[in-house]
């Protein structure tokens, strides 16, 4: 009785699993991004105190957008514009509650090259000392 070599295993390369495929990258949607939509439609209103964001949601709706889905992307949106500044809450927080267009804040013009601010002709109460002679320094 002689020994046999045990069978060839099958062959490996059936043993590995076929590499799966990546799932091709959506392509983007043409237009503007939701957070320029926002600010569209928070320019568009006319209301004094703001836009709420139910309001914002409507217009967004009728510009096509699937508020539904992006309802979360909305959010994010308007709390990342509130944060950078382009618009200002004006009731509640997060990102319910109101929204308008932030005034854009106006540079103060500041006296750089005079050593004393006594000499300075941009400043009021200059020539004076004393507290509160120089708002602001």
């Amino acid at each position: 009785m002689a020994e046999e070599a045990p069978a060839a295993a099958p062959a490996k390369a059936a043993a590995k699993s076929p590499k799966k495929k990546k799932a091709a990258a959506r392509p983007k949607k043409d237009g503007p991004s939701i957070s320029k939509l926002i600010v569209a439609a928070v320019a568009e209103s006319k209301e004094r105190k703001g836009v709420s964001l139910a309001a914002i949601k409507k217009v967004l709706a009728a510009k096509g957008v699937d508020v539904n889905k992006a309802n979360k992307r909305i959010n994010t949106a308007v709390t990342k514009l509130v944060t950078k500044g382009t618009l200002s809450q004006t009731k509640g927080t997060g990102a319910s509650g109101s929204f308008k267009l932030a005034k854009e804040p106006k540079a103060q013009e500041r006296c750089c090259r005079f050593i004393h601010l006594s000499s300075c002709p941009l400043l009021p109460f200059r020539g004076r000392g004393g507290a509160g002679a120089y708002p602001g320094y």
